[in-house]
Order: C-alpha cells, then sequence, then structure tokens
C-alpha cells in the first residue's frame, strides 16, 4: 500500500524533522487561519494562538497516531480549535448571552438561503456574531460537536448550547436577508 504525502509528513514529524516542520506551517497555516478566525476576531490574538497551537503541536507529536489520510489534519484542527476555546476563556469576559436580541422564532428551523453569497461574506457574518454565539456556532456546525459536547467544553448547561446556537442561526438568518436586500438595492 502506498503511503500518502500525510502519512510520510506525519512519520517525518514524528522524527522531529525541522524540514517537515515548514512544509506542515506551508501546506496548513492558510487553514488553520481561517479556523482560528472563525473562534477569535482579532489578527493579533490570532497570531498568538496559532504560535501557541503549533508549539503544542511540536510538544505533542508523539501523541499522535496516523489513522488514514485526513488524520494529521484533523489532528492540528483540533489543537486550534481547542487553543482557541482556551484564548477565549481566559482572554476574554466569555458570557453567554441571554435575551439581549429580540428575534422571532423561526418558523420550521428556516434555513439562510446561502446561494449567490461569497464565502468571505458568510464568514464575516459569524465572525460578526457576538462570541457566545459564535463560539456554540462554530463547535455545533464546523466541529460537528453535539450540543451535550459543546456543554462540556465550555462549561455549560447543554441547553444553554442549543439556546445560543438557535439564537446564533437567528441572527444569521437576519444577516443574510439583510445582505441580500443591500445587494438588491445596488442593482435597482
Amino acid at each position: 500500500m502506498k503511503e500518502t504525502k500525510e502519512q510520510i509528513l506525519a512519520d517525518r514529524l514524528l522524527r522531529k524533522e525541522e524540514e517537515a516542520w515548514k512544509e506542515l506551517f506551508s501546506a496548513y497555516s492558510g487553514h488553520l487561519s481561517y479556523v482560528c478566525s472563525r473562534y477569535i476576531t482579532g489578527k493579533e490574538d490570532v497570531h498568538d494562538v496559532l504560535q501557541n497551537s503549533f508549539i503544542k503541536m511540536f510538544r505533542a507529536i508523539e501523541s499522535f497516531e496516523y489513522r488514514g489520510n485526513g488524520s494529521l489534519k484533523a489532528w492540528i484542527t483540533r489543537i486550534v480549535v481547542n487553543e482557541s476555546l482556551k484564548y477565549i476563556r481566559q482572554n476574554t469576559d466569555f458570557k453567554l448571552i441571554d435575551g439581549e436580541f429580540d428575534f422571532p422564532d423561526l418558523p420550521n428551523e428556516e434555513e439562510p438561503n446561502l446561494e449567490k453569497i461569497p464565502q468571505t461574506a458568510i464568514m464575516k457574518m459569524i465572525r460578526s456574531l457576538p462570541e457566545g454565539y459564535r463560539t456554540v456556532f462554530n463547535l455545533y456546525v464546523f466541529e460537528m460537536k453535539s450540543h451535550k459536547e459543546i456543554a462540556a467544553l465550555l462549561g455549560i448547561a447543554e441547553n444553554s448550547s442549543a439556546s445560543q446556537f438557535h439564537r446564533a442561526k437567528a441572527m444569521l438568518v437576519q444577516k443574510v436577508k439583510e445582505y441580500k436586500m443591500s445587494k438588491e438595492a445596488q442593482y435597482e
């Protein structure tokens, strides 16, 4: 069975080859910056969290076990998410928002229509969510965590996670509608 590029890189990382770490950074820093910036909005803070994440990867590489294509990317992404959550807990006044925004209930869990909206605009909308909404939304949607897992990660009640997600989604539906209306107004 032929080894994949990722598996070869993982083996080299396990041997702590300096050049392999440079390759890892070059290959994945864009993806990891993107992941980190979903949770943290300040550029300098993102940079700091990424730097800490790479240090953590270097120190913990012995614990990595290659489990097939994509497992290295999943492992380093998980480290960045965990470091982002650690940063939020340590450096912000992380709090969940309860009732500050008055949203009508979403009819039948209305899903925003994201067609024709650039990914950068969608990410900007997600990044503009209040911190608690944004954190829960990212963990649920992108990391595919259950509300039970999110509750454990953030030290909150499971129903609080579900509530924050519901409100984040409602806020995003509103932002998508506003975005589309502003685009339509440009063409009138």
